[in-house]
C-alpha cells in the first residue's frame, strides 16, 4: 500500500509593483483586466489549481503601485523566497513581484497592516513631456503654491469623518479615517503630495487632491476647504484628480517581513534638471 505524503502548506507574502495604466484596478472584476487576476492566473499556472490572493488595499483603475503587499496560501515544495522569481516568469511587463517570503498563518496582508501611504505627483511646467505623462498630472493652468496646500492638509491629521472625500458605490459602511501624515513638497517643476492613513476611502485621494489644487491656485480659500470637509459637504467636491498621477507608495506593518530596501520608497521622484551649456 502506497503511503500518501501530504505536502506542506505555507503562507507566502509578496511585494508587488504595477503600472496601472492598462489595469482596471487591483480587485478581480468580470470582463476587466485587473492586477489580482493577472497574479492569481500566474499562480494557477504554476500550481495547477486556483488560489485567492489577498491584497493590502484596492487601487482604482489607472492607479500605480510601487509596493503593494499581498499574500496567498500554497501547498507545494517551492520555497517561499523563490516564489517571486517563479511568478514573474508568468506575468506581463506591466506587473512584477519584487520579493516574496514566508509568513505566519495568522499574518494577513490587509488586516495586519497599520498604514498605507500614497503619493500624488503634479507636473507644473507649461511644456509637455511625453515621458512624464503616464505618471503625473500635467497642471499648468495656474501657479500652484505648495505652501497653501501644506497649510490645507495640516488640519487633516488625526481621526476624522471624511465623507466629503468618499465616492459613491463604496462597500465601506463609514467614513472614519485616521490620517497619520500629510505632506506637500515642491522639487523644481514637480509638486509631490503624500498622505498616510490607517486606511483610505473609495476615491479619497483623488477627490482630495482635486480640491487641494484649487487651494494651491487660490481658487478656493483655506477656510472654505476646511469648512467643506469638516461639515461633510460631499456635493461641493466635484472634481477628482486624474488617476495616473497617483501611486500606492507603500504599506506598513508592525513587524514587516521584508527589509526596507524592498518596500519603503520604490517610486523614484521625478526630477527635471537644467544643465548648463558648455
Amino acid at each position: 500500500m502506497l503511503e500518501v505524503v501530504s505536502l506542506p502548506t505555507q503562507r507566502v507574502a509578496l511585494v508587488i509593483q504595477y503600472l496601472g495604466t492598462h489595469f482596471h484596478g487591483w480587485q478581480r472584476q468580470a470582463q476587466h483586466r485587473t492586477v489580482q487576476e493577472e497574479i492569481e492566473n500566474a499562480i494557477r499556472q504554476i500550481l495547477g489549481h486556483s488560489v485567492t490572493l489577498h491584497g493590502a488595499g484596492r487601487t482604482d483603475s489607472g492607479v500605480h503601485a510601487a509596493a503593494q503587499v499581498a499574500h496567498f496560501d500554497a501547498t507545494g515544495r517551492i520555497p517561499a523566497h523563490k516564489w517571486a522569481a517563479v511568478i514573474n516568469t508568468h506575468l506581463p511587463e506591466d506587473v512584477l513581484v519584487r520579493a516574496s517570503t514566508g509568513v505566519e498563518p495568522r499574518w494577513h496582508a490587509r488586516f495586519s497592516a497599520n498604514y498605507r501611504r500614497y503619493r500624488y505627483t503634479i507636473y507644473t511646467d507649461k511644456r509637455p513631456n511625453l515621458f512624464l505623462k503616464p505618471f503625473c498630472w500635467h497642471y499648468y493652468h495656474a501657479p500652484v503654491d505648495e505652501n497653501l496646500i501644506q497649510a490645507a492638509m495640516k488640519p487633516l491629521l488625526g481621526k476624522h469623518h471624511l465623507a466629503a472625500f468618499h465616492r459613491a458605490n463604496s462597500a465601506r459602511q463609514h467614513s472614519w479615517v485616521e490620517v497619520q501624515a500629510a505632506e506637500c513638497q515642491r522639487e523644481g517643476a514637480f509638486v509631490h503630495i503624500e498622505i498616510q492613513a490607517d486606511g483610505f476611502l473609495y476615491g479619497m485621494v483623488r477627490l482630495l487632491v482635486g480640491m487641494l489644487i484649487q487651494v494651491g491656485t487660490g481658487e478656493r480659500s483655506l477656510s472654505n476647504f476646511y469648512d467643506i470637509w469638516k461639515s461633510e459637504r460631499r456635493e461641493e467636491v466635484k472634481y477628482a484628480a486624474p488617476a495616473h498621477g497617483l501611486c500606492l507608495l507603500r504599506v506598513g506593518y508592525p513587524d514587516f517581513p521584508f527589509p526596507p530596501e524592498v518596500w519603503y520608497d520604490n517610486q523614484p521622484k521625478l526630477v527635471i534638471g537644467h544643465p548648463g551649456v558648455s
